[in-house]
């Protein structure tokens, strides 16, 4: 009976689990044309507090692990699509875009002229196209991925650096 009692929680456990991780490029990123300057339009008709542009590289390590331990997670998906549309970019990418500007340009030319040299690189956009933070690396958990979110969604971004916010979070 305790057997068979651990091996239903077992089950119960492992299919909660499976049920909060989802679909990175259904859940976490929106579907995108490469326009960012028509884009900017859509968050602000949405009611998006911004854009956030993910950086990435096809062999980054860190990249597949961020989508595969916290892009993955329901929780951040939620949160981050209720507050921002989200968009990948492929810093060695040829595909054309037009940037928040207006200006035509490809993938690896945007990362380049928003200085991404590593990746992955989390770039969030207010809604006129302007820088409001960046985070580089990936986060530890989605703990920390999540305080990133809170950290520009509250608009802490304006008057702390956000390792300062983690801290003050933490306590």
């Amino acid at each position: 009976m305790k057997k068979y009692l651990l091996g239903l929680l077992f089950c119960l456990f492992a299919a909660s689990a499976w049920a909060e991780s989802r679909d990175v490029q259904q859940h976490f990123f929106n579907q995108h044309l490469g326009d960012f300057k028509a884009e900017l339009d859509t968050a602000k008709q949405e009611g998006k507090q911004g854009i956030l542009l993910m950086f990435e590289m096809e062999d980054c390590p860190f990249c597949h692990r961020m989508k595969e331990t916290i892009l993955n997670q329901s929780e951040v998906q939620d949160y981050y699509r209720r507050h921002f549309l989200i968009f990948s970019v492929d810093t060695e990418g040829a595909n054309a875009l037009v940037d928040f500007a207006g200006k035509a340009s490809t993938e690896k030319q945007f990362a380049l002229d928003h200085r991404v040299r590593a990746t992955p690189v989390f770039l969030f956009f207010d809604l006129s196209g302007k820088v409001l933070t960046r985070f580089t690396g990936a986060a530890r958990d989605s703990k920390e991925f999540m305080a990133l979110g809170r950290y520009v969604a509250d608009g802490a971004y304006k008057t702390m650096p956000f390792a300062k916010y983690k801290q003050q979070a933490a306590q």
